[in-house]
């Protein structure tokens, strides 16, 4: 009798269990129709209200092809999309609400569009093996400063908690792909992005978000693919970016432009960064993409706890790109950025480059304000090489108040890295090999501090330059344990009259190569 009453009683606990599960809501029963000629907005977002007061669960878009507006995700909802299902944004701006949300930011302050928004929610996810189509390339940008405010983002989370998206296709948004601003607990997983038909066409946004994991994302995108932004005082804290194939016409992997709040304690890791298969229709940026990796603090904030390791690059015109400027951009108006930010406490290491591009690596700060403490590991850069002397001799003008872009300087005077107003810089174990003869040194130093060069790999030289390494007023600057090959005449070479101090130790250098000679 015991046992039986045992069976009993755990057969009504799971009835119970079960009785109060989350239930499904298929929009088909609200209405919506698998037709793109029939406007679905009312039907899914009646789903979606009513999924939300029952207490959440999952909103079901079945298999077909649906056309909707603006649509409102809230707490405790999972938006579902079944493989085979197609959700279509429409092409009528009217079918599109504008919202002010209530928190405020560079891009918030007037009314704008999207097509699935949330706003304050929690428990909120965008899953399953479907499409969300934005049909973007039929808004016009309307203004030269038009940044999307006048047409839709695919998704954006404001102030949201607790976010999932995962395994699903975004494609052709009219703006952003995906925007996530001032949101904590977001993951980001199996999501496959094409976002190559409007400017501003970024595959990722992540805007001022603490607590973030994105892995395993796939991305072709004609503007910036997966950008880390501060466009409020909020800092991006705290994330982790894993496993990731990139094409980007622009910036492969960025942190900036935006940078009020700034980037603290970011890791990102085994990642592939290639030229997209698609040649058209293009809209920024370089056929190989502008640069795999850049760091930039413009607008006062600042960058600290950063690494950045297994990254393999094919193109790119300047691969890694890190830049401290003072174009001093408020998140609002009426609020004055009045000091310069800081860069510091960056690693960056195994990272493979073959690039088409001449432009070179830079890492670049301000008078006064230098770039600190970056660590180069294990870094082997192959690029397309022919400069000449006259690339060599030009100078480098500041452009503080510039746009950041990796090749905002033009030409740089070195083939593998351009140094300025940086210190306690270090490089272990790098290569740098140019595809033509080129007659740049692999590394130029000016106005810095610190500057450790260990393990130089100048061996496979196709120059014509007198040094591999020119220094211009750089206090204890050390180059050991370095090599240089046959092509090289000078491993250090200082220019006239400077008061550099350069200490050399345990280099291995071929027959007739000078270790240190001053530019008469």
């Amino acid at each position: 009798m015991k046992s039986y009453l045992f069976v009993l009683f755990a057969l009504i606990g799971l009835f119970v269990v079960n009785s109060g599960s989350a239930r499904e809501y298929n929009i088909l029963d609200f209405g919506a129709k698998a037709d793109t000629a029939f406007l679905s907005t009312q039907a899914i977002q009646q789903a979606i209200d009513q999924c939300s007061e029952a207490g959440g669960g999952t909103v079901v878009i079945p298999a077909g092809h649906f056309k909707t507006g603006s649509i409102f995700l809230k707490s405790n909802v999972n938006f579902y999309l079944e493989s085979g299902a197609v959700l279509f944004g429409s092409r009528d701006l009217k079918d599109y609400t504008k919202i002010k949300p209530g928190y405020i930011s560079l891009r918030t302050q007037e009314a704008t569009i999207q097509l699935i928004y949330a706003e304050d929610a929690t428990n909120v996810s965008i899953t399953g093996y479907g499409t969300i189509d934005g049909q973007g390339r039929s808004f016009k940008k309307l203004t030269k400063n038009d940044e999307g405010i006048t047409r839709p983002h695919l998704l954006r989370f404001i102030t949201c908690r607790n976010v999932l998206v995962e395994n699903i296709s975004l494609r052709n948004s009219g703006c952003w792909m995906q925007h996530y601003l001032a949101c904590d607990e977001v993951q980001i997983r199996g999501v496959k992005v094409f976002n190559r038909n409007n400017y501003n066409n970024d595959g990722l946004d992540l805007d001022g978000c603490h607590d973030v994991t994105v892995s395993d994302f796939i991305s072709d995108s004609d503007d910036d693919g997966v950008t880390l932004k501060s466009t409020s005082p909020r800092a991006c804290e705290n994330i982790a970016i894993t496993n990731c194939v990139i094409s980007s016409r622009c910036n492969a992997i960025k942190m900036g432009t935006e940078s009020n709040g700034g980037f603290r304690n970011i890791t990102i890791s085994n990642c592939v960064v290639k030229p997209s298969p698609i040649k058209e229709p293009t809209f920024y940026g370089a056929p190989t993409g502008s640069s795999a990796i850049s760091l930039e603090i413009v607008d006062g904030g600042k960058m600290e706890g950063i690494s950045i390791n297994n990254i393999q690059v094919e193109g790119t015109e300047a691969p890694i790109f890190i830049r401290l400027g003072n174009r001093a951009r408020s998140h609002k108006s009426g609020v004055t950025i009045d000091h310069v930010g800081e860069i510091s406490d960056v690693s960056i290491s195994h990272v493979r480059v073959k690039t088409e591009g001449n432009t070179a690596c830079s890492i670049t700060g301000q008078p006064g304000f230098p770039v600190r403490n970056v660590r180069l590991n294990d870094i082997i850069v192959e690029s397309a090489g022919g400069g000449t002397l006259a690339d060599f001799q030009c100078p480098v003008e500041y452009k503080p108040k510039d746009y950041p872009e990796a090749t905002m300087f033009g030409v740089l005077p070195a083939y593998g890295f351009y140094l300025r107003h940086a210190e306690n810089i270090r490089f272990d174990n790098c290569a740098f090999v140019t595809k033509q003869i080129d007659a740049r040194p692999a590394v130029f130093i000016e106005k810095s501090v610190n500057c450790v060069l260990d393990a130089l790999d100048l061996t496979n030289l196709k120059t014509e330059t007198e040094a591999g390494i020119y220094a211009s007023q750089v206090q204890k600057l050390i180059v050991k344990g370095s090599i240089g090959g046959a092509g090289l005449k000078t491993l250090v070479r200082v220019s006239k009259q400077d008061e550099s101090e350069i200490t050399l130790s345990g280099n291995v250098l071929s027959d007739g190569v000078l270790e240190l000679e001053t530019m008469k």
